[in-house]
This record gives C-alpha cells, structure tokens and sequence, in this order.
C-alpha cells in the first residue's frame, strides 16, 4: 500500500494523544510510513471527545493502524516490546516522566533497538520550565501569540491548535533529519520538541521588531500596518472581505480598480510610508466606496487588477472552495457513526502528487492481532491475552 510513497519502509511506533503527537504521525503516515498508534485497550480518549475538540480524532489518525494495549500488565509491555524491537522511529507526547515510569523512555527503548529514533514532544525543552505541564492555550499566554492576537488587555488563543500542529511539524523535521543522519552513521537518536519553544519562533519576528526599532510590537487588533491598505472592509450585501495594497504598484491598481484618481494625484500620498501616516485622510474614502459594492463585485474588481483579497471564510465553508476541490485538497475518512467526512490533505504537493487515505481511521484494536503476529504472537497466545483485556482487538 505504501509502494512508491516517499517513506515507505519506514516503521513508526507512537504512542500519543490530542494533537502534537498524532499530527506528527500523520504527516508520517501520509508520507508512506507505516505507523502504530499503541492506545490503550479502552481506546484514545480523544475518539470520543466533544465541542471544540470533536474534530481531533478524525482530522489526525488516518493511515495508521491501531494496536490497544494495557501497558499496566507485564504482558502488556512485553507486546510493546515486541513491537519496538522492529520499530525506526518510537514519538510520544505525555507528560514528563510518564513513558520513562513505564520502562518505555528513550534508553530503555535504545536498549532494544540500538539505532531507535525516539521522539519527545513535550511543554517545554530542557530547562527550569520542563517538569510543567503544557497546553496550546498555555504557552500562547506565556508566550506573547495571545498579547499579540487580542486587544490590548485582553489577551486571546488563536483559533486554531498553532503550536500543537507546528509541535508535530517541527518533529517531523527533526525525525526525518535524524534518519538521514542514521543512513551515515549508522546511529538512532532522541530528537525533543518543546509547545513553548514553538511559540517563540512564531513570534521572533516581533521579539526581532523590538531589537530594530526600539519600540514594542502592538497587539495586532492595534498594530500600525507596514502597509497603507491592509485591511477588512465592509461590503454592500452584510459580508466583508480583506484587501491589500503593499507596493507602490498596487496602490495605483487600487485606485484604478475602483476609480479614485484623485487620490493617485495628490502629492502626499506618493510613498507607502506617506500614505501609512494619512490613512485617516484617505481611509473613509476608500471604506465608504467599498460599502456601495458587493462582495462578488469587490473580489472580481480585485481579481482583474491583481490585488492581495480575500472573502473572510468560515472554516465550515472551505468544503465548497473551488480552489481546494480543484486541487484535490480533501481526502476521505469515515467517522464514528459511519458517516462519510472530508478532511484537508497535507498542504504539500510532490511531482504534482497529494497524499491522502490509504488506511481508514482505524477502530480501538482493529490491527492488535496483526501487528502482534508480525512479532511473533500465535494466534492461542493473542487469543489468551485478549481474553484477558491484556490487549484488545477483533
């Protein structure tokens, strides 16, 4: 199934939950690695989670196949075990400590397979902070993305899981590094991720705005703008839309696009950096003419002059974008109820190639006895230990 696909051959053993860690397999198991999510015999909590965090099952666990385990029984480790002997690459994403109590950290591990490469991803990198537990949410606060997202004192999340996904992102970097540092030196590794260390490469460029001009970043609902129009507008019909204007070039596009060529020839509004100090001049102008218009009329105006724009979409929309559905942007799973659901493939293409669903997410134990035979279980041992709970499957 995995012929051809760039990480074919490649085993991978994790043993994750929510999203850092499931994101990292993902890309893995999209790529052509074949992954084994170890769960416990009751199942990922996050299969059945509800409200914002509903869509973390069916979104990160495709291509994976599932073995379910209770790792607190002798048996149980020595299953996973078994598995790890055969395993490239070993992730997790629990708390500090955890796969260590459980004989499963990164030496422990390396004594079975010598050239292991063990992923960590944690809150934090070593350091005064790595005994904390981390969530998206806390390293945004700690780590100026929520200052730097809401209004001024009122700090807010992104709205989406940022760090948690760039964590796995980041992970995947690091693994695929190590494996091309092992195919030299023959050597595995420990490669760690930290959720706060992520959220300050995310914000190093206001860090670094602070080093050139002396002066704090603003929040960005506060921000002065690089540029003079980069901005949402209001349009006729109740819908808005954000439109650019970041060179001298479109600026003058702009106001060809919507006939304002008194504001081409006023001599104060020659340079960027003129017209970032009179937007109050010129802005009302601009807002008031684009309230007369629709938003189909302003986005196609904008499509004939080459401006930066974009309708402000509701994630729930994005099902219907002609761009993603002509790009085969989607791939298939089907969710707890056997309902059908389009989730978005890897934002990455390769000799035009998308990678979607080879392997349906995966029910609690569906793969336990067929990854246990390729250890070495016989079917009676596997009947016996799934008689017990000790694994669970079909």
């Amino acid at each position: 199934m995995t012929h051809g696909l760039p990480l074919a051959g490649l085993r991978v053993v994790e043993f994750v939950h929510m999203v850092m860690g499931p994101t990292c397999g993902l890309i893995l198991a999209d790529l052509g690695a074949e992954v084994i999510k170890v769960e416990g015999v009751e199942g990922d909590a996050t299969r059945t989670l509800g409200g914002s965090g509903a869509g973390y099952w069916p979104t990160y666990n495709r291509n994976k196949r599932s073995l379910a385990v209770d790792l607190k029984t002798p048996e149980g480790l020595a299953a996973v075990r078994a598995v790890l002997a055969t395993a490239d690459i070993v992730t997790e994403n629990f708390r500090p400590g955890a796969m260590a109590g459980l004989g499963l950290g990164y030496d422990a591990v390396r004594e079975i397979r010598p050239d292991v490469i063990y992923c960590a991803m944690k809150g934090f990198l070593p350091g005064p902070y790595e005994h904390r537990p981390a969530l998206d949410e806390v390293v945004q606060m700690m780590g100026g993305l929520a200052y730097m997202t809401g209004p001024e004192g009122r700090p807010l999340r992104a709205g989406a899981s940022v760090n948690d996904v760039m964590g796995g992102m980041f992970a995947v970097i690091g693994i695929l590094a190590a494996v091309v540092e092992r195919s030299r030196s023959g050597r595995g590794q420990e490669v760690r991720t930290g959720l706060f260390e992520n959220n300050v490469f995310l914000v190093a460029q206001h860090m670094l705005q602070y080093a050139v001009t002396g002066r704090p970043a603003s929040p960005m609902p506060s921000r002065t703008s690089a540029w003079a129009v980069y901005d949402v507008f209001d349009c006729a019909d109740g819908e808005q839309i954000f439109m650019g204007a970041v060179s001298d070039a479109q600026w003058h596009q702009l106001l060809a696009a919507f006939a304002l060529p008194e504001l081409a020839t006023d001599p104060g509004l020659v340079t960027n950096n003129q017209r970032v100090a009179a937007r109050e001049r010129f802005m009302p102008r601009l807002r008031a003419l684009l309230a007369g218009l629709s938003k189909a009329e302003i986005m196609a105006r904008c499509e004939r002059a080459g401006l930066p724009f974009a309708p402000i979409a509701r994630p729930q929309d994005l099902a219907a974008d002609p761009h993603l559905r002509a790009s085969q942007g989607f791939t298939g799973v089907t969710l707890a109820d056997g309902t059908h659901a389009e989730v978005p493939c890897l934002p990455l293409a390769m000799d035009g190639r998308r990678f979607g669903t080879r392997l349906d997410l995966p029910a609690v134990g569906q793969h336990t006895r067929a990854v246990l035979r390729e250890a070495g279980y016989d079917e009676a041992r596997l009947d016996t230990l799934i008689r017990t709970g000790t694994l669970a499957g079909p």
